[in-house]
């Protein structure tokens, strides 16, 4: 178990090396502690394809069990998958036993509310208060403690409404996948035979060892050394992103990907406020974009939970992020990988034209460089002078060609320096003078 102060909620869940920060102790805890929130059940429970992942998954149940409340276990299921089965089936709550797009050896525990929705900060805060008080917990005793029920019909319905997010087949349209050994190695296979396309699969061996090892949506290269030409969908380890590649072996990140959906969607006049919400890392080429439409760009600090946030205060239906994240409010509480890909190739069935033709007409991307700084304490950015008169110099002489965001690593003892310029050399430039000033002034 952690020491109490230590904070247990990251901006994406519990996350940790499991077996060593994140412990099946820890996961009933935290079990535990949510289930005393709840006056009953059930609560779905999922995960990915880690070794760890049944074990803490068990546990956690175990937590829940202990204190009354059953769980309704959909076993291996991409996260927008548990999302969907939490908010369709009349479940108090949601667990995602999964690190993301983390290494194998981690794993992580995410909550969401019965809807769907990730749970907010203020939620999160009050079990955290709850693992670290510990004892006595809610002890029910004879038909009052909670059992498992296994779910056998969960993947076939949420493949079925994957399904019904697409308007057109998707037949002739050649697709390979990166199912990155993780949640989505059966599922997306399954998902696009059935619309028809043409498929070729990669990554979709999982040994509970394999998850994001080389492959997947950290590693786009991956599946453009193998795509031969073919429309490439990568997903990472619990598919709740999608990073495409096109038919050139180009990668096409978040912003590119909701850039082509962004403009379609307007065109269509399905673009609900002219409203599209992203996070300060989005391309300068993205807001541009939108501008050209008429579109007004929202940011919101990194995270999706703060993408999403901001779209339900302001009524918007579509947002997301570079890293792939993608959110369709309309249809779905979270980003989800596989709903994004249905999304993306309806596009292209729609107008009948490749990805690397599309995004050329939606997006010029600006050259993007990131320089990550170690220091010995983040806290020290705000206070260093220095290095914003130099921030402030260089963004005079880059004027509207140019973007520079200085920001302080929300998991990691780094200020991240992140310049855009119209070309690499000129961004590069700029990210490495910067980053010398910051390593000068608090590194």
């Amino acid at each position: 178990m952690p020491r109490e102060g230590q904070r247990l909620f990251g901006t994406d869940g519990v996350r940790g090396e499991a077996n060593s920060k994140l412990t099946p102790d820890l996961a009933m805890a935290i079990g535990r502690a949510a289930g005393e929130r709840l006056s009953q059940g059930p609560v779905v429970v999922g995960r990915d394809t880690r070794r760890s992942g049944e074990m803490l998954s068990a546990a956690l149940q175990s937590g829940f069990h202990s204190v009354g409340v059953d769980t309704v276990d959909v076993g291996v299921m991409p996260s927008g998958g548990i999302a969907h089965t939490t908010a369709t089936t009349g479940a108090t709550m949601g667990a995602i036993v999964s690190a993301s797009h983390n290494p194998a050896a981690d794993n992580g525990i995410k909550l969401i509310d019965g809807r769907g929705f990730k749970l907010p900060d203020a939620a999160e805060s009050a079990i955290e208060s709850r693992v670290y008080d510990g004892p006595p917990w809610r002890t029910p005793i004879g038909p009052g403690v909670g059992t498992r029920f296994p779910a056998n019909d969960a993947s076939s319905a949420y493949l079925s409404f994957l399904m019904r997010q697409s308007t057109y087949s998707l037949r002739g349209i050649e697709v390979a996948i990166d199912c990155a050994n993780g949640a989505a190695h059966a599922m997306a296979p399954e998902l696009f035979r059935r619309l028809k396309a043409d498929v070729d699969v990669h990554g979709a061996v999982p040994d509970g060892t394999n998850i994001n090892e080389g492959v997947g949506a950290t590693h786009p290269e991956a599946l453009a050394k193998v795509a031969g030409g073919r429309l490439g969908l990568s997903f990472d380890g619990d598919a709740d992103r999608l990073i495409a590649v096109d038919e050139d072996g180009r990668t096409a990140n978040g912003d590119v990907i909701m850039a082509v959906i962004a403009r379609h969607l307007h065109e269509q006049g399905k673009l609900k406020g002219g409203l599209v919400v992203g996070t300060v890392m989005a391309n300068l080429g993205f807001r541009k974009a939108m501008s050209d439409l008429g579109v007004e760009f929202v940011a919101t600090q990194v995270g999706d939970r703060y993408v999403l946030e901001t779209m339900k205060e302001r009524g918007a239906v579509f947002g997301g992020e570079q890293s792939g994240h993608v959110i369709f409010l309309d249809a779905a509480p979270t980003g989800d990988g596989l709903l994004t890909a249905v999304k993306l190739l309806d596009v292209i069935a729609a107008t009948g034209k490749e990805l690397r033709v599309l995004r050329s007409e939606a997006i010029t991307e600006y050259p993007q460089v990131l320089h990550n700084v170690p220091v010995a304490d983040t806290k020290r950015l705000s206070d260093a002078a220095d290095l914003w008169t130099a921030v402030e110099s260089a963004e005079r002489k880059m004027g509207s060609e140019g973007r520079i965001l200085v920001r302080a690593s929300g998991t990691e003892p780094l200020v991240r320096v992140m310049v855009e310029a119209p070309t690499v050399e000129a961004a590069n430039a700029v990210a490495e003078e910067l980053a010398a000033t910051a390593r000068r002034v608090i590194g």
